[in-house]
């Protein structure tokens, strides 16, 4: 996979993925990540992640609802997390390959569209 700007990846729609599919090497996903501020690699480059503080609990809901029609559109969902009431992070991976796929940074590129409310 060849790294691809954000607007490359939000332009494009995830792929169904049953399988059968090599998953990002650790360099392709280093250099994919090199363009989408924020999101780091977790479980030895198997996941990647991004963590906001936002402003209540009702922003963090408001976020992870918005999150989850854009994550329906494609058919590609995340792990949502909230913890403390306002501590948010999501994860991706693509759970059929046990790994990274295009599918993960095309859904973060989209996710970083998203409106959030931030604790000041």
């Amino acid at each position: 996979m060849q790294a691809q700007t954000t607007e490359e990846l939000v332009a494009k729609k995830c792929k169904p993925c049953e399988g059968g599919v090599e998953p990002c090497t650790l360099d392709e996903a280093k250099s994919q990540l090199a363009r989408l501020p924020g999101w780091y690699l977790t479980h030895d480059g198997q996941r990647i992640r991004k963590d906001w503080t936002v402003k209540n609990f009702m922003a963090g809901m408001n976020f992870f609802n918005q999150v989850a029609q854009v994550a329906e559109a494609d058919g590609h969902h995340p792990d949502i997390h909230l913890w403390g009431y306002r501590n948010a992070w999501i994860e991706l991976w693509t759970h059929a390959i046990g790994g990274l796929s295009e599918n993960d940074f095309i859904l973060a590129a989209k996710i970083d569209r998203i409106p959030v409310e931030l604790k000041k």
